[in-house]
């Protein structure tokens, strides 16, 4: 898979900052001129793993989010979301919906939603190291120009 353009942010987690994410991987993805359903389902997954850094990851601190977005060839769609908090435990007992460890109005759904939205999903964590998230999204290929 090769990258043909590639987005990078940075931002501190504030809850705040959460629909600037998605609002930028989304403005960055446009250029594959996606539908609104994949643009949607794109903004829907980086919500949830922006949300995750924010309220797992840095719990009761403010911390540095990393984003990065490639576009590859054949439409590809490649979204990182990383940060350098706690760190999950046990990865595969966390992507088990309705598991949380914050209790409270948090359903446990951030990691099957984003699974449902994208096309794949890698989540790579080390306790007090951090966790990436790779998000990958396949967009139908449309011809532009004139039908």
């Amino acid at each position: 898979m090769k990258t043909i353009n590639k987005f990078t942010m940075t931002f501190d987690s504030y809850s705040s900052n959460e629909y600037f994410a998605r609002a930028a991987v989304a403005a960055f993805v446009t250029q594959l001129d996606p539908t609104l359903e994949e643009l949607n389902d794109i903004k829907t997954a980086v919500s949830e793993a922006v949300t995750n850094c924010i309220v797992h990851a840095y719990k009761d601190k403010i911390g540095k989010i990393y984003i990065s977005v490639d576009i590859c060839d054949g439409g590809i769609v490649k979204v990182k979301i990383r940060d350098k908090g706690c760190g999950i435990p046990d990865v595969k007992l966390a992507m088990e919906p309705l598991y949380t460890t914050v209790g409270g109005e948090r359903a446990g759904l951030g990691f099957a939603v984003m699974e449902s939205f994208t096309d794949g999903i890698r989540v790579v964590s080390k306790i007090d190291k951090g966790t990436i998230v790779t998000l990958t999204k396949k967009l139908e290929l449309r011809v532009k120009g004139n039908a």
